[in-house]
């Protein structure tokens, strides 16, 4: 993951004190995910298809 130009993104619900929050990177064909609370820790990435049924079976 090219770390340099990578922009992450938090809900807006969040706030800005650092919170519990998962920041999220549009990284092309692929998401980035990780702890906005250890944002130089490990992150997750997945396919685009696979981000989308997640959040589709959250919102269920």
């Amino acid at each position: 993951m090219e770390e340099l130009n990578t922009t992450w993104r938090k809900s807006t619900h969040s706030g800005n004190d650092g919170g519990d929050c998962v920041e999220l990177a549009d990284l092309g064909e692929v998401v980035g995910l990780r702890d906005s609370k250890d944002p130089d820790g490990p992150k997750l990435v997945v396919r685009r298809a696979e981000f989308s049924a997640l959040l589709t079976s959250l919102k269920h």
